[in-house]
């Protein structure tokens, strides 16, 4: 199994145990994903230190105040590293009091075109602004592999399959009240879907009073597994495939 989305700098354990840890439950890649430029480098220390661990660069729409050029200057250094397998995370979040609109289109606007100019997938977080995220890609992704990290969308679903974006479910696919997330998580297409944990949020529900890690996202992929009616094993190689086919590594 692999997790396709983690935040290894944000968990509390060290990177050394998070990794082992992912090891003996069988999850044997890891994409940390930054989400501004320190926590960027960070990961793509991890990717170097770590044989399972690859990094995604990007800016985090609630850490785009203010986002310049010198910004994309730096950001577009650090994801032309080789170690580097995605852009992001970016989007939009008009959930939380965090950056402006304007600043967080920016920073969305800089790494739709970065991820298109190195071809690498994007990595894209949506909260409370659907419309304004789905719009932007439709008019400036065009060619971008893009991912749809923690998808929240289940009534957009079928807009975002015919887009040819690839669905990421976390944890909270597991959550008894999210059951119009597991009902889009058993209709996605066998070569569109990922799973991921999103650590150290997201705990799936079996471990829910705990913080996350990737170890967990083992948890996610049994769910999603028995959603759709397949075996764990036939399950852990497609998702496997899906990831190396579009993560490259």
């Amino acid at each position: 199994m692999i997790d396709s989305h983690t935040h290894l700098d944000f968990c509390e354990p060290p990177n050394a145990e998070l990794v082992a840890e992912a090891l003996e439950v069988g999850v044997t890649k890891i994409l940390t994903v930054g989400t501004d430029a320190s926590s960027s480098r960070s990961a793509l220390a991890a990717a170097a230190e770590f044989d399972s661990v690859f990094a995604a660069v990007g800016h985090h729409p609630n850490n785009a105040t203010g986002f310049s050029g010198a910004d994309r200057a730096e950001l577009r250094a650090l994801a032309a590293d080789p170690l580097c397998h995605a852009v992001g995370e970016t989007g939009f979040d008009q959930y939380r009091e965090g950056a402006p609109l304007e600043d967080q289109r920016l920073a969305f606007e800089a790494q739709i075109e970065i991820a298109g100019e190195l071809d690498k997938p994007l990595i894209i977080h949506t909260r409370d602004a659907d419309d304004l995220s789905i719009e932007m890609l439709r008019e400036r992704a065009k060619g971008v592999r893009v991912i749809l990290h923690c998808f929240t969308m289940p009534t957009r679903l079928e807009e975002c399959l015919a887009e040819g974006w690839w669905i990421s479910f976390a944890g909270n696919v597991t959550y008894p009240k999210a059951t119009d997330l597991a009902a889009a998580a058993a209709l996605v297409p066998d070569d569109r879907l990922l799973v991921e944990t999103d650590a150290p949020y997201l705990t799936p529900q079996l471990r829910r009073r705990e913080r996350n890690t990737p170890a967990r996202v083992v948890h996610t992929a049994e769910f999603v597994a028995e959603l759709r009616g397949v075996d764990y094993a036939s399950f852990d190689q497609m998702i496997e495939r899906n990831a190396a086919d579009l993560l490259g590594w």
